[in-house]
Parts: structure tokens; sequence; C-alpha cells
């Protein structure tokens, strides 16, 4: 058992986090504050590659995988941007590249990902509903047939980078799951040309005020009769699940490894504070009431790296990747959250004030313990399903 970094690895850690170390937390500061997309490290990445590292060589990427990936992920969040980092990832390099080349046609591939691969071209990705949340058989976005195209109907609710993206990948109804179709059957992934339909006043969006993550806005997106040709299908119609499980365990996967990058933030600022602040003639890190919380969000934080790094092997090796993907999303965002939460109590009354970027890691790591699956789901699916326990 080797649990050394690969070269590819490694390669990616120091090239990133050579580019990242120009953008200090300061810089991530104000893009939350000013609710603005980080464009001088998304256009810093694209050109170096950064962004293509999982698209196939043939298309303009860097043929790597998914711990690669995860890796840059993890150290953009260390440098200063903390697990929003995470959405840099997501939303075009893990939703858009890595589904349009597992599942995409040749001629998908030849269009899309070339440009991915440079952050020309941006995608999002629509799943969630109003009344359909963790519970993804029960939405009721549909898309019908009319001759070779789809013309779709219907409201997502939380879809990030709507403002952005080229592409939207639309997990719809096309049919009834059934004896027939199976479970699962009767779910369709559609690729929807986000401008032409925004031009065509079919597809409307609008923002979400919320408490974090500001650097993307989040935003309810209502569908009135997009007409989607045939030839923008990802898979097959009807079999969008086995699509949307290759969208998920990637997405738990990048999650997790941002969470972690932006606990090693968290834990390097609380450091650095109560390795300066005196208080009583000594500095507040020889207290072990100080210390020893920080040194127990060290040996969490490595656990949940561990985890992480092993959920992207297992997937990269074409092992099913499931359970470990949902035990490392499990563990990094208890980390990213307590190693916040840790920060905020060494900083004490000045982590209250937005001068410093404690309340803005703490905001962002709150939300990583419900989204992109909340923790007692991911309970309730290790219980049942790797320890075998009844349903709930």
């Amino acid at each position: 058992m080797d649990f050394a970094l690969p070269e590819t690895a490694v390669a990616v850690r120091d090239g990133v986090g050579k580019l990242a170390a120009a953008y200090d937390v300061d810089y991530w500061t104000r893009c939350d504050a000013e609710h603005r997309w980080p464009e001088e490290v998304w256009a810093e990445l694209g050109a170096g590659g950064w962004l293509g590292l999982a698209i196939p060589e043939q298309y303009g990427g860097g043929g790597a995988g998914l711990l690669e990936l995860s890796i840059a992920c993890e150290t953009l969040a260390a440098s200063g941007a903390g697990s929003a980092a995470s959405f840099l990832y997501l939303l075009t390099p893990t939703f858009g590249a890595f589904t349009v080349t597992a599942h995409g046609t040749e001629q998908q591939k030849r269009d899309l990902l070339p440009g991915m691969a440079t952050g020309a071209i941006e995608t999002c990705f629509a799943l969630t509903e109003p009344d359909a949340g963790s519970n993804s058989f029960a939405i009721t976005t549909r898309a019908r047939r009319d001759g070779d195209d789809f013309v779709l109907r219907g409201q997502k609710i939380w879809i990030s980078g709507v403002q952005r993206a080229d592409w939207m990948l639309v997990v719809c109804r096309t049919g009834e799951p059934g004896a027939e179709l199976g479970r699962t059957g009767g779910f369709t992934v559609l690729l929807v040309d986000v401008p032409e339909a925004v031009a065509a006043g079919t597809l409307r969006y609008q923002p979400i005020p919320k408490m974090g993550t500001n650097t993307v806005p989040s935003n309810t997106v209502f569908f009135d009769d997009v007409r989607v040709p045939g030839d923008r299908v990802l898979g097959s119609v009807d079999q969008g699940f086995r699509v949307l499980w290759d969208i998920l365990n990637p997405e738990r996967i990048v999650a997790a490894a941002g969470a972690v990058g932006g606990a090693d933030l968290a834990l390097r600022l609380a450091c650095g504070y109560a390795r300066e602040r005196e208080v009583f003639g000594r500095p507040i890190g020889a207290n072990q009431a100080v210390a020893f919380p920080l040194a127990r969000v060290k040996a969490r934080t490595e656990l949940a790296r561990l985890m992480t790094y092993k959920a992207a092997w297992t997937h990269d090796a074409g092992l099913p990747s499931g359970d470990d993907a949902d035990i490392a999303k499990l563990a990094a965002a208890e980390a990213s959250w307590e190693a916040a939460d840790r920060a905020f109590q060494t900083y004490g009354g000045m982590a209250y004030s937005e001068e410093y970027p404690i309340a803005r890691l703490l905001r962002d790591a709150r939300v990583g313990t419900v989204i992109p699956i909340a923790e007692e789901l991911v309970l309730a699916h290790i219980a049942t399903a790797q320890l075998g326990l009844p349903r709930s």
C-alpha cells in the first residue's frame, strides 16, 4: 500500500499552488463582499490547463483523473478561497467536462470539451426542485417529444452559476418509472443552450438571497417550453439516472476536497492568530484550551483528506465509489465546519468583524453540511447500505 501521491497529482498541487499564491485571503474576501466571480483566477486556471485536467488529451485536456481534479480544488481552497473554491471545480470541470467525457457523443465531445478545458465554455447543473431535493425520484420537470425535439417545462431551485453558463445539464422526466423502465427509468439528462433559451424568453432565472458562497449566485430557474434538439441528450433517453450517478459521486468527492482545503485554511489562520495574539503576557496558543481543539481539528482534517483521496482513487480505478464518496463528503464537511468554528472561537470577538475572513469561512463551511447531500441522508445510507441495518 503506497500513500505517496502520483507525480501528476504532485504537479497539480504545486502548479495550482503557485498560481493561487498571487491571490490571498483578502482577494477572496473582496470577491465575496462584492458578490463577484473570481474572474482573474478563472482566467489563469483556464490558461494554465488547470480546468481541463480530467478532459482527455485529444480534446485539449490533461488526460488526468478525479484525484488530480480534487487536489486542484483542495489547493485552491487552502490558498485563501475556502470551501467556496469548490464551485470553480464543480460547475464546469465536474458537472460539464466529466459528464460529457463519460456520456457525450463524439460530436458533443468535439464541440464542448476543448472550450471547457480553457474555461471558454461554462456549464451548470439543474437537478433540485422545490419539492424534490435529495429525493431525485420526485422531480416533475418534464420534456415532451415534439418531432425530433424535446420541449422542456418545469422549475428548478438552487441552481448555481446560471448567469455565466453557456450550457445547463438538466435532469428531467421523459417517461414514467415502472415495470418496463424500472424504478430509475423515465429520466433524461438534456443539454440546454442557456443564452439561446434566455434570448427566446423560454428560460428565466431569479437569484436567491443567501448567507454565503457569494462569489457565485444561486437561482430559481423556470423552463417555459424550452426547445431542445434531440441530439442534445446526454446518454440515453429514459436512462438518465445512469448519467446522474456519474455526476453525483464526483460532485461529492470534489466538494469534499474543497471542504478539506477550507479546513486547512481556517486552521492556518487560527494557528497564526494563536501564535501572535498575547493575553496575560503570553500567546493564547500556549493555553491548552486553545491548542487542543485546534490539534483535534488537524487530526480530523487529515482523516478527511485521506478518505477524499481514497474516494477519488477508487473512482479513477473504475471501482464502485459511492460508499467512499459518501464517507468522504461527511468527514470533510464536518472537518471544515469544525475548523471554521474553532477559528472563530480562537479569534474571539474579532472574528465577528468583517475585517477578518473568519466570518466568511464560517458561512461557507456551514452549507457543506447540507449540500450536495444532507449529512442525515449520508448517515442513513451508511447505516443501511454499509452496515446492513433496517431502513428507517
